[in-house]
């Protein structure tokens, strides 16, 4: 009886004690200080190429309109493909007509002449 009793008395003596401390949180090592990253560079778009068609359109339509070509300002329309240049428009005679496809076939870089050009009486 005497160890029950004992038994009993050192319950009683740990129930009534207090709780242990909890526990201390682990410190954690301080984060490192942010890094500022430098934004990374857009990448530049590339500026447009030039279009090899309006180039050789543009380079026909100046000679057309020089003032030695001795036709009409601003009266032929010129469009090209791959070399191959269109003349459109309207001309007071055979002969400007004729004159016409000579320039613009004399312009480097081009391979071929579609004259559309219509001989207009009074133009």
């Amino acid at each position: 009886m005497k160890r029950i009793l004992a038994l009993g008395l050192a319950l009683g003596i740990v129930a009534c004690s207090e709780p242990p401390p909890p526990p201390k949180p682990v410190a954690k090592p301080p984060a490192p200080p942010p890094v500022a990253v430098a934004p990374k560079p857009e990448p530049k778009p590339e500026p447009p190429k030039a279009d090899p068609n309006k180039e050789l359109a543009a380079k026909v339509k100046e000679a057309l309109e020089a003032p030695n070509s001795k036709l009409p300002s601003g009266a032929i329309d010129v469009t090209a493909t791959e070399g191959k240049v269109s003349l459109w428009g309207a001309v007071a005679s055979a002969a400007q007509r004729m004159r016409a496809e000579q320039i613009a076939a004399k312009v480097e870089g081009v391979k071929g002449v579609d004259n559309q050009l219509k001989v207009v009486k009074g133009s």
